[in-house]
């Protein structure tokens, strides 16, 4: 029998009865936070002239037939139906009111030519691209300004071919930041469903400055070497849906973000409102990461039922100095995870400033934590929470966290915290081990 990851997920699910606890007996969702939407019409790439033979360079075929959706404007919208066949392409945009629509046996592949990939300019937020100064490489799928927009299909192949990509940034001959896979900046009511991503340059999915986002039924693969391929980043996005994915990259499944120092601070678009449930997956990263980019705040946050495999990290909160900003209100729950190194990390003085003119007296606030339900096999070093001297991190709760080593057990390492614990294992560091506290975290446990 062929493997393929969606298999992971259906043993994941079938085996979680065994689990300390049951997920099935709370399978709920936030499915319909965007409506899948029937088209009033249905084109083919091939009425441009595209050839889904591995060879054709089709940008020109798909260019032209988002042109012709977006200018004629169907009432209902319109289906950019891509059958089988692999159809190489470069970058393109979509349009608003249009489903793209991936068949069984179809492969988007995106070209390797390197030297005429579009540049476009760095987010705002941001300031700069993420790698380098400078503007940024466009996403091979794009969007900006649009709405109702769908990708989706019969588990259709996105293949952003990103080795040329890897390999020039590990001979640091890069001269700009590389392409995510799907990018849509400006946007509400985003759906992505259905559809496998395999190899992104960079980021995978990164909705940007958008609201109404839903992902779900998603599968995305790298190698676990391929830096920086972090599975699905909201980036000062509200209202969103992440749910019954398998992710397994070579950076985090996931990971909220919102701008990066002074020019987060200054755009000041937070995250917000966003549900992650039923993701499962294996990196040497993290499986649930916020920050470290959130200038602009991440508030709201439910991660809930994830099974983290062969991980780096299970559980990851960082930020540092300059950052400024919050995170605020954040619950995870129900989390099992084998054979990771570090079951939880939250932490102040992780990850880049974007050049020399941070302010290195703007603290970030984190508060409002709770972490409850996480059960561990094989986890190196249970944890351990670091905050930041005159800005501690406060209101972090842990209940019915137990995670077992692979050898010597090895206590939890915490500075700068305040909080409270209970049933605990290995037993926390002394700054949380009250529960009088508990009133305090950020939900009931």
């Amino acid at each position: 029998m062929e493997f393929h990851p969606f298999m992971v997920v259906l043993t994941c699910f079938l085996t979680l009865g065994s689990l300390p606890f049951n997920v099935l007996a709370q399978w709920r969702t936030c499915q319909g936070t965007v409506a899948m939407k029937e088209r009033a019409e249905t084109i083919s790439i091939e009425d441009f002239g595209g050839v889904g033979d591995g060879r054709t360079v089709n940008t020109a075929a798909f260019r032209e037939a988002v042109y012709r959706i977006e200018h004629l404007g169907r009432p209902g919208g319109t289906l950019l139906h891509v059958p089988a066949g692999v159809w190489v392409t470069g970058a393109f945009n979509l349009t608003s009111h249009m489903t793209l629509y991936l068949a069984q046996g179809a492969v988007i592949r995106a070209v390797q030519d390197t030297r005429n990939w579009p540049l476009i300019e760095p987010l705002p937020s941001y300031g700069r691209g993420r790698e380098l100064p400078g503007g940024r490489y466009m996403s091979l799928i794009h969007g900006s300004w649009i709405h109702d927009v769908i990708i989706t299909g019969e588990n259709g192949t996105i293949d952003g071919q990103g080795d040329v990509w890897w390999n020039m940034w590990r001979q640091r001959t890069l001269p700009f930041t590389r392409p995510n896979l799907i990018e849509m900046t400006h946007s509400t009511d985003v759906l992505i469903t259905n559809v496998m991503l395999q190899n992104s340059p960079f980021w995978n999915i990164h909705p940007v400055y958008c609201s109404n986002v839903e992902v779900r039924h998603v599968t995305i693969v790298a190698p676990h070497d391929s830096p920086n391929t972090d599975g699905i980043d909201p980036d000062s996005t509200s209202n969103v849906c992440i749910e019954d994915c398998y992710i397994s990259t070579g950076d985090d499944l996931v990971a909220i973000k919102s701008g990066w120092d002074e020019y987060g601070i200054t755009y000041a678009r937070s995250s917000s409102d966003i549900t992650i449930r039923r993701v499962n997956g294996s990196s040497p990263f993290a499986g649930i990461a916020i920050g470290s980019e959130m200038s602009g705040g991440v508030q709201n946050v439910l991660v809930e039922h994830m099974n983290l495999y062969n991980m780096g990290i299970g559980i990851h909160l960082k930020t540092n100095i300059g950052r400024g900003g919050s995170i605020r209100n954040v619950t995870v729950s129900d989390v099992y995870m084998e054979n990771v190194r570090k079951g939880v990390r939250l932490a102040g003085d992780v990850g880049d400033h974007p050049d020399n003119n941070y302010n290195p007296n703007a603290l970030p606030v984190v508060d409002g934590v709770t972490i409850k339900n996480v059960w561990g096999v094989n986890v190196l070093q249970p944890g351990s929470i670091q905050g930041i001297e005159n800005a501690p991190f406060t209101r972090i709760c842990l209940s019915n966290v137990k995670l077992g080593g692979g050898g010597a057990r090895t206590p939890w390492k915490c500075t700068d915290v305040s909080g409270a614990a209970q049933e605990v294992l290995p037993s926390p560091c002394e700054q949380l081990t009250s529960t009088s506290g508990m009133g305090s975290c950020s939900t009931p446990i």
